[in-house]
């Protein structure tokens, strides 16, 4: 009898913590209200699922040479392309060179609908690809470059290698989040895991981490006076972002697209040993990638003070995806590929 009650106990116990678990699994942002034709107009993109995703676009005067679709990272949205405190803007730089810039608030970041909730992985790539097919339709005998800041470079990277036949001339990757969980300390792991089930809503803010994204003090200040950018972030919505990290360090030999992958040695976000290994994955692999290394450059590489080197290199990649890059940076960090051909990024750091 006594036997029997401990077993009673222990599968009562065991009951209770499944339950709790199951009570406080991690959140999925729901779907748009139904299904509609995916369009673009001038204020938003309005996906598969119904789902209307604030646009922002910058033209240039005349008929554009190319056409860029920008994506944000996390609790980041659109306005991180436009013109910024300190630094020029990637949207304005670039239509003043002859190229359009379209970007949207990805789902669950910026003006969307459930923002903070985390949307996915499928529903993030499902609307990349959709909006790169609604662009090319849009200007079919234009080039269409993607380009991905941070998160944006994980879902353009998982994109590229997942969804067949997407219209892309080339990728910009900005700092691509590759920090996935594989590549973490065992501790951030469980920690991880535990916050997302048990405490799914919990929204610690990284203050006292000590990390700083950009050497652009203007810029970080303004995105700490927006309503729109994310300040605190759900547990769960974290731990979706690094299953999201895990495959795009995952999938870095399979793009076979010319990339020009830009990164900052002063990059405090997304460290240096899994970005390398994603560098060194996808030059390995692919002829047509290229690395940028930049010896003042932090995370926020596009948005820095010095910016604008940067996108004069992006610029340049647009218009060419094999000349040199102006800043010469592809030829002066020890080791990564140049304009004539493949290499490793082995001593780039």
């Amino acid at each position: 009898m006594k036997n029997f009650s401990i077993r009673m106990i222990r599968a009562a116990a065991m009951l209770a913590v499944s339950l709790m678990i199951a009570a406080c699994a991690p959140t999925i942002a729901p779907p748009g209200p139904g299904a509609a034709a995916p369009h673009l107009n001038d204020k938003a993109f309005v996906t598969s699922d119904g789902l209307a995703l604030p646009v922002r676009q910058w033209l240039p005067d005349g008929q554009p040479k190319a056409v860029v679709l920008a994506l944000h990272g996390f609790n980041d949205y659109s306005k991180a392309f436009d013109k910024v405190p300190g630094a020029p803007g990637v949207g304005p730089y670039l239509a003043s060179q002859g190229i359009a810039v379209f970007a949207y608030d990805q789902r669950g970041f910026g003006a969307t609908a459930n923002r903070g909730l985390w949307p996915g992985r499928d529903a993030l790539v499902g609307d990349f690809a959709t909006m790169t097919r609604t662009l090319k339709s849009a200007y079919p005998d234009l080039p269409l470059y993607v380009m991905g800041e941070s998160m944006g470079g994980a879902v353009v990277m998982s994109a590229l290698a997942s969804e067949k036949n997407l219209p892309v001339a080339g990728a910009v990757l900005a700092a691509p989040a590759v920090w996935g969980k594989q590549t973490m300390p065992t501790i951030y792991r469980v920690a991880l895991w535990v916050g997302s089930h048990l405490l799914p809503r919990y929204k610690p803010t990284g203050q006292g981490l000590g990390r700083r994204a950009s050497d652009n003090i203007e810029m970080l200040r303004d995105n700490g006076r927006d309503p729109l950018f994310i300040k605190e972030t759900r547990v769960d919505a974290v731990s979706g972002l690094s299953d999201l990290m895990d495959e795009a360090l995952a999938v870095s030999s399979q793009i076979k697209v010319p990339v020009l992958y830009l990164y900052g040695k002063k990059d405090e976000i997304i460290p240096a040993g899994p970005s390398l290994r994603a560098m060194e994955a996808m030059t390995a692999a692919n002829r047509a990638a290229r690395t940028a290394v930049y010896p003042n450059g932090w995370h926020m590489i596009m948005r820095d003070r010095e910016a604008e080197t940067v996108l004069g290199d992006v610029a340049t990649f647009i218009a060419d995806p094999k000349a040199p890059l102006p800043s010469g940076v592809d030829r002066k960090a020890p080791g990564t590929q140049t304009a004539s051909g493949a290499g490793t990024v082995s001593g780039a750091f």
